[in-house]
């Protein structure tokens, strides 16, 4: 646990202001629970035995002023501690959604986003949870604790030697209960995660479930799911039900001897009434301190779990490292002896290729040819295996990312539509410029249909653009695409829900781009006709390239593709 709020102590640092203010509150409810302890003494002794008049009058206002200081403390801790953990856990929130998504792409084929869900959202609330509530209990607890000790050790020595001679065999079965809970809490997290996967699949998927008539077979697998995570939290409700019973039948025995030996100070004449009932009142209350903090314990082994789930995550480091090289234009590209695999599979095997812009270059071949897998090494969303891609004649390893990738325009099969409006969309990651938007979707052949709405381009689109057919969808991609104005462009099948005609005009658009190097993996061959230059792929190798005309006389893969 001490390692835990070790890793978490500097993000505290930059609160010293709330965080002083919050200690002040703690001291003043540890303080303000040891005065009320404390006073039973006095009220007994003076009022009721030496029934002193002017006391009548002075202790009631002292207990009245202990609770307003107690109340006080108790609302600046719980809100400037509050204030610290929120916003702790934003900072943790955004670094951790930073962190991902520096990752590779190859992490994201390789994590359901439902389990990174999971983790920034679950378990950065039991995070949270910790570091405002549990962490804030803690020491204001630890303080009560103090100050009730030293009430009691003031009391009677004596006494307050039996009464905590106990408290070591407090201390193991909490952190045997601790070390339990954190495995089962370990379990849970995991059980949430696969809960969140299989939602996020099932309305991913909902087309599909409803036509194959799959819903008593998902509401099944959900079942089981939720089963298990009900079985988990069960175990540690029930772990956890045990600390407190166990906690209070050993308070209990502090009690009984506290009686016996108390009780015979106060008959044999060395020891008060009021003090002895001072003395129990404070131990019974250093009790509930010792309880919280037993509990609080066990309750961060939660936290702690999550803490070292989403360690698992910060652990892992791109691949692809970020060059210095800034680029202002690409004029080149060569691939060099370029192999790809993604694990054991080989995607790409000794491609050997050259080119410059201004150029359309046609990719065509049967699927998992490596047709993708080459576009994709060239927004270097993968390194190569072995071999190695120039851009300008210089290692593309060397070029800064983000000035790379701004030079690209890349359109998949695929297409993501956000959840905002049209204009967002189409100047993704850009300011807003209404006239390029507008001539954007003229170029895609879009405007016509978005004029006639009723918002225009600033017409909201849902999520995965439903109130899109998927010829729009793609339309949007493409004008997203040429709205960045880039040196190159990526076409991956990206008219396959065209119609012809459609198909045709964004066709005619992107054949006119004569300033650009672009690259068209082709699902239908009609989109290459005007290709200065086509690529045939086949099990990961470039095994025939030219135009259209060299290519129908010479290459027989070529035109078994062509005729069918």
């Amino acid at each position: 646990m001490f390692k835990f709020l070790k890793e978490y102590l500097p993000y505290y640092k930059k609160y010293k202001k709330e965080f002083f203010l919050a200690f002040l509150g703690m001291l003043l409810v540890a303080i303000s629970t040891a005065a009320t302890a404390y006073l039973v003494k006095p009220v007994l002794d003076k009022i009721f035995i030496e029934k002193n008049e002017t006391m009548l009058y002075i202790l009631p206002i002292a207990i009245i002023l202990a609770y307003f200081f107690k109340g006080v403390g108790a609302v600046l801790q719980q809100y400037f501690i509050s204030y610290i953990g929120e916003d702790i856990v934003r900072q943790i929130r955004d670094k951790f959604l930073s962190h991902i998504l520096n990752l590779d792409l190859d992490f994201f084929k390789k994590t359901h986003s439902g389990e990174l869900v999971s983790r920034i959202i679950n378990d950065i609330n039991r995070i949270q949870n910790a570091i405002a509530n549990q962490f804030a209990s803690l020491i204001r607890d630890f303080l009560m604790a103090i100050f009730l000790l030293a009430v009691v050790i003031y009391q009677n020595p004596k006494l307050a030697f039996f009464a905590l001679i106990i408290l070591p065999v407090i201390i193991y079965p909490v952190g045997v209960i601790s070390k339990k809970l954190k495995k089962l809490s370990k379990k849970a997290q995991s059980q949430t995660a696969t809960l969140n996967t299989h939602l996020s699949e099932i309305f991913k998927n909902i087309e599909t479930i409803k036509a194959y008539n799959a819903q008593d077979i998902e509401i099944n697998n959900f079942k089981n799911h939720n089963l298990q995570y009900l079985k988990i939290n069960l175990k540690t409700i029930k772990t956890q039900a045990i600390l407190i019973p166990l906690l209070e039948t050993l308070s209990a025995v502090v009690a009984a001897i506290v009686i016996v030996v108390g009780g015979k100070e106060v008959i044999d004449g060395k020891m008060s009434v009021g003090a002895f009932f001072s003395f129990m009142t404070a131990l019974f209350m250093l009790t509930d301190p010792i309880r919280r903090i037993s509990s609080t314990y066990s309750k961060m082994q939660d936290a702690i779990a999550a803490n070292e789930r989403l360690k698992e995550i910060f652990k892992i480091l791109p691949k692809v490292q970020n060059g210095k090289e800034k680029i202002d234009e690409i004029k080149t590209i060569e691939f060099k002896n370029v192999s790809l695999k993604y694990g054991d599979k080989e995607a790409l095997k000794n491609i050997n290729y050259k080119t410059q812009k201004p150029k359309i270059v046609g990719l065509v071949g049967d699927s998992g040819g490596g047709k993708s897998s080459f576009v994709s090494l060239i927004e270097r969303f993968y390194d190569v295996s072995s071999g190695e891609i120039l851009i300008n004649n210089k290692n593309i390893k060397e070029y800064d990312l983000k000035t790379l990738r701004e030079k690209i325009a890349y359109i998949p099969q695929t297409i993501h539509i956000f959840n905002d409006t049209i204009a967002a969309n189409v100047a993704y990651g850009k300011e807003i410029d209404e006239k390029k938007i507008i001539e954007a979707l003229k170029k895609a052949n879009l405007y016509d249909f978005v004029k006639k709405l009723e918002n225009g381009i600033y017409t909201t689109l849902q999520e995965n653009g439903s109130n899109l057919s998927g010829g729009q969808r793609q339309r949007i991609a493409i004008a997203r695409a040429l709205y960045t104005n880039p040196d190159i462009l990526i076409l991956d099948e990206a008219t396959s829900a065209l119609d012809n005609k459609s198909e045709e005009v964004i066709m005619k658009s992107i054949n006119s781009l004569n300033d650009k190097l672009i690259f068209i993996v082709a699902h239908r061959l009609s989109t290459i006709e005007n290709a200065d230059e086509i690529l045939v792929f086949k099990n990961g190798e470039i095994i025939c390239h030219g135009s259209k005309e060299e290519l129908l006389n010479n290459c027989k893969e070529f035109q078994r593709l062509y005729k069918g």
